[in-house]
């Protein structure tokens, strides 16, 4: 093994201790590793990270920020020890990241969506129900995809109405209380998966048709055709609304619905933080300037205060 290939070894395993899952950028340093090795160069030169990070014409520019990003830190790590080691500088493929608009959906277009979803064929199988349900659980809680996805069996307590989310973004594990309809919901789909599928494949709690795991991509292609189905997207659509909008839209009507109670919603955002299992509270905070009916309620809100202060 070369020198460079143990300084990534070593590098990964650094930061994955402290938390990082490090998958994409992980398998874009062993690319760049490789690449190094083959133009027979033993260290980090910033002409080849560029030139690495920019190898792919097609992709976007801030793909090429996100590439040379990853060299950066790790071109950092191994300056400590090899002096030779040039560390690109912050200002070389800048892109500044923008957060996409969410989708905020309607009621109803859950409802259309979930109704999609039951319709699904074959109507005698798991297939309809898997989606059904686990479109309602992203609609009800907010959970990531990749959570909702990943749940294990014994990480949902149909007893005490909580899932356990382990080792989610950021390598944390939390709590998730659900409302009873979703709970009732989830007990309707255990019963009817260990009905059809009385031995289990998988630890899985949501699995697809013929009782694996269920695939992550497989549940976008679908997600996308119930979209187009019921008017979400046109039909030749490339872009519209996401899967990761449920998350959005859960957390925009919390805060609505506090608002309109008259709550403190300075004061319980952190527990929507937590709920989210968001990194920071500004990660949350964001959604009260990213959407104009929330701020709409600030202002109102804001207004009123000043106006019993004169």
């Amino acid at each position: 093994m070369s020198d460079l290939k143990e300084a990534l070894e070593r590098y990964l395993t650094l930061r994955r201790t402290l938390g990082f899952k490090l998958h994409d950028s992980g398998a874009r340093l062993e690319k760049f590793v490789s690449f190094l090795e083959d133009q027979g160069e033993s260290v980090i030169t910033t002409r080849l990270a560029v030139s690495w990070a920019q190898r792919n014409p097609r992709i976007q520019p801030a793909q090429w920020t996100v590439n040379l990003s990853a060299i950066r830190l790790f071109a950092q790590y191994c300056s400590g020890f090899e002096p030779r080691t040039e560390i690109p500088a912050p200002d070389i493929l800048p892109y500044r990241y923008r957060r996409a608009s969410p989708h905020i959906y309607s009621p109803d277009e859950v409802s259309r969506l979930l109704e999609a979803a039951s319709q699904l064929n074959p109507q005698t199988g798991l297939r309809p129900h898997t989606f059904f349900t686990l479109l309602g659980l992203l609609a009800s809680t907010g959970l990531r995809v990749s959570e909702a996805v990943g749940l294990r069996r014994d990480a949902v307590d149909l007893n005490q109405s909580v899932l356990t989310v382990y080792q989610s973004k950021f390598g944390k594990t939390r709590l998730v209380p659900v409302h009873n309809s979703t709970l009732k919901a989830l007990q309707d789909y255990a019963c009817r998966r260990d009905r059809l599928h009385p031995l289990p494949r998988t630890p899985w709690f949501f699995v697809a048709q013929q009782g694996g795991r269920l695939d992550g991509w497989h549940l976008r292609a679908t997600f996308i055709q119930l979209s187009r189905q019921i008017g979400l997207r046109g039909k030749m659509d490339k872009n519209g609304p996401r899967l990761h909008d449920f998350r959005h839209s859960f957390a925009v009507r919390t805060l609505l619905n506090w608002y309109e109670a008259g709550e403190n919603v300075e004061r319980k955002l952190p527990l929507l933080s937590t709920y989210l299992g968001h990194a920071h509270p500004s990660d949350t905070y964001w959604y009260l300037s990213a959407t104009p009916e929330l701020l709409n309620q600030a202002t109102i809100r804001l207004e009123k205060a000043l106006g019993g202060a004169q």
